[in-house]
């Protein structure tokens, strides 16, 4: 795996003299203080094999509130080592980058911060990616391999958030490939395809289309994601996926032939609506929001909340 470079004046717990992790989960945090602990203490409850340590690296990118502090204030089980590393950007990119120079296990998962895991997904991951007893240098031989669970939309306050994730959830690329959203997972002969994360919109997609159909695994353990509220967040956010989407097809085409994700057909599509009317009218309700001059962003990410 190519090397990373160190980042910049870091703010992080010294690493522990405890045993060698054999997966590294990495999350990224930018002013998640409202979710740490939650997605914490799901992580923690992991059932980890016997005998497999596991490490957390909270990467806390330009927080500006008690993200880092509670973080810190967890406690960690005998089968977990936490680390929380302070950067002063905030910069998502740049944090993964920091994160993996730090990580030390053979396999990497990448959470965001508001993720909730089933106990048993970690477990599963680690052992689809390969031996967790290999060590980061053994696992370099292993077959690139990229891996994420079983998405489920978190309860969501707004109706319209609701409807539209009730018949997004029943799209086929949702149902049959392995988005990624939320969560994904590689070992270190997957990592190893690119050096730094490119400073690009759409990171898990540039993740998932980093490996072919054949290497990507899904995992019926699930894991819970939240999704934005309302009109105008759903529509900010579907619009950061349409241009991370475009900005990937015009830096990186190559990648497209791993993408799975095919045009709905229109006797599918129909099936859907009578399956779901209300679903299907939310979801076309946004998709027109999309193309219209309302609810821009002047800003080139966005999280819709």
């Amino acid at each position: 795996m190519s090397a990373f470079p160190a980042p910049t004046d870091p703010q992080t717990s010294p690493p522990t003299a405890a045993a060698q992790p054999q997966v590294s989960v990495l999350i990224p945090a930018h002013n998640e203080a409202s979710y740490i602990a939650d997605c914490l203490a799901a992580l923690f409850a992991s059932a980890l094999p016997v005998g497999m340590q596991g490490e957390v690296l909270i990467l806390a990118n330009g927080c500006t509130d008690a993200t880092a502090r509670i973080a810190a204030a967890q406690a960690a089980p005998p089968q977990w080592q936490l680390r929380v590393i302070e950067l002063p950007e905030g910069n998502k990119l740049k944090a993964l980058n920091a994160g993996d120079a730090e990580a030390r296990g053979a396999v990497l998962v990448y959470l965001d911060a508001d993720v909730i895991v089933d106990p048993a997904l970690i477990g599963q991951i680690t052992t689809a990616l390969g031996d967790a007893q290999i060590l980061p240098q053994a696992q370099t031989q292993a077959q690139p391999s990229y891996a994420s669970g079983t998405p489920v939309i978190a309860p969501a306050q707004s109706a319209l958030t609701r409807a539209y994730g009730r018949f997004w959830m029943r799209l086929p690329f949702v149902q049959t490939g392995t988005p990624g959203f939320g969560l994904f997972a590689m070992n270190r002969a997957g990592r190893a395809r690119w050096q730094d994360w490119p400073d690009i919109i759409a990171d898990d997609t540039f993740a998932r289309l980093s490996f072919t159909e054949h290497e990507r695994i899904k995992l019926p353990a699930r894991y819970s994601w939240p999704m934005v509220e309302g009109l105008r967040n759903l529509t900010r956010v579907r619009r950061r996926q349409n241009a991370g989407v475009a900005e990937l097809n015009e830096k990186y085409p190559q990648l497209l032939a791993n993408d799975d994700k095919t045009p709905l057909p229109a006797g599918q599509l129909f099936k859907l609506l009578l399956q779901d009317p209300i679903g299907f009218a939310a979801y076309a309700l946004v998709s027109l929001a999309v193309k219209s001059p309302l609810f821009r962003s002047r800003q080139r990410w966005t999280r819709g909340r």
